[in-house]
């Protein structure tokens, strides 16, 4: 069955979610930042899924700008930088995280392919609101759906229902895109036809299920869903 619908995750798919970090390190008296943030920025994004997804298993929902901050709190404590000053202005730059570089022609290209596309996101509406306008690809997209809607954030069912919910159609037609294995993966348990963007060349997780495609980035996304088989 062809496919008619192209959803993509958004932090880490198609929002850099390291930007926030490596911009404040750049900037002039953050010095002691800068010989930590890559550790920093991957502290605080790992604890931002593992916080989403005790949330889920304990039925504890919260926005998904709480968790982001308890990550960040927790990615600063564990590299002896709790500076305030430094810890709002990073969650001040990640309302404006930068899309990757190939992002708004692949999402064009879908566009003109007569693909619907749309982002399907653990981030609050603000906050996805906040990144697409900021990343100037807010009319290359049908819909941007949050998890705040169902109440319990991926890899739950009810997320992925969200899709078909909205543009109808079978889970077959449905292309979906991560930088997360693990929400691929699931999606791809789910029905949907999936694609791994592994920009760090990371190894499978042991699931149930695997992703179809694994890509190095998503330059290739409008040709595979245009030639799925």
């Amino acid at each position: 069955m062809p496919i008619t619908t192209c959803v993509f995750d958004a932090y880490g798919t198609l929002f850099d979610v390291a930007a926030a970090a490596r911009i404040a390190a750049a900037e002039p008296g953050r010095e002691a930042f800068a010989e930590k943030w890559p550790q920093i920025a991957q502290d605080w994004r790992l604890k931002q899924l593992q916080y989403t997804w005790l949330r889920a298993v304990a039925d504890a929902h919260t926005d998904f700008w709480e968790v982001t901050q308890d990550g960040l709190d927790y990615a600063l404590e564990a590299a002896g930088l709790v500076d305030n000053e430094l810890r709002e202005r990073l969650l001040a730059l990640y309302w404006e995280l930068s899309a990757y570089p190939e992002v708004p022609a692949m999402l064009k290209a879908l566009k003109d392919a007569g693909m619907q596309t749309a982002i399907l996101s653990n981030g609050s509406p603000e906050m996805l609101t906040g990144a697409v306008s900021s990343a100037g690809i807010t009319d290359l997209l049908d819909d941007v759906l949050s998890v705040q809607d169902v109440g319990v954030f991926k890899p739950h069912k009810f997320v992925y229902d969200m899709v078909c919910d909205r543009f109808g159609g079978e889970r077959s037609e449905v292309l979906f895109v991560s930088s997360n294995g693990w929400d691929a993966a699931n999606a791809s348990g789910y029905g949907f036809y999936t694609a791994w963007v592994n920009r760090a060349g990371e190894p499978m997780d042991r699931l149930p299920w695997k992703p179809q495609k694994v890509m190095s980035d998503l330059t290739g996304i409008p040709e595979l869903a245009k030639e799925r088989p």
